[in-house]
């Protein structure tokens, strides 16, 4: 099956790329995702557009990933959450929401599919998260889950 991808799969390709996958993985998980759309003629005229909007969303280099690295680590990130009284929360702490936090701790502007939350965080505490800013270039998020 001949797919372009709409974002960033690891190991097997950036937004833009055009990828032969098997049917079964693009038809049971990259299409239902919206991560990647099936190669048609028309789709692949909309390859360079894909690629530039994902230009203006990414970090432009090496020295710029590594810049918003030592941003990142330098700030404080507390998610704020709604908890029970013993400390397990309401759901659990999705990128969206350490997004936000990062941006109201006067970090850098990331993107959501770049943050890898693992397993699924539930209580109060200090929690970490890995954020991809580029293919070369992965750290380490401290976050502090507090109670609302």
């Amino acid at each position: 099956m001949k797919l372009i991808l709409n974002a960033d799969v690891p190991n097997l390709g950036a937004p833009g790329d055009i990828v032969e996958v098997k049917d079964g993985y693009g038809r049971n998980y990259l299409l239902p995702r919206k991560l990647a759309v099936v190669a048609t003629r028309g789709a692949e005229k909309q390859v360079e557009q894909i690629r530039r909007a994902q230009k203006t969303r990414e970090i432009r280099d090496l020295g710029h990933a590594q810049q918003v690295d030592s941003q990142l680590r330098n700030i404080n990130v507390t998610v704020p959450a709604k908890a029970g009284d013993s400390g397990r929360l309401f759901g659990s702490v999705t990128p969206n929401q350490v997004v936000d936090a990062v941006k109201a701790a006067g970090g850098p502007v990331l993107d959501k599919r770049s943050i890898d939350v693992p397993g699924h965080i539930k209580t109060l505490g200090k929690h970490q998260v890995q954020v991809r800013l580029h293919p070369e270039v992965t750290t380490e998020l401290a976050i502090a889950v507090v109670s609302v």
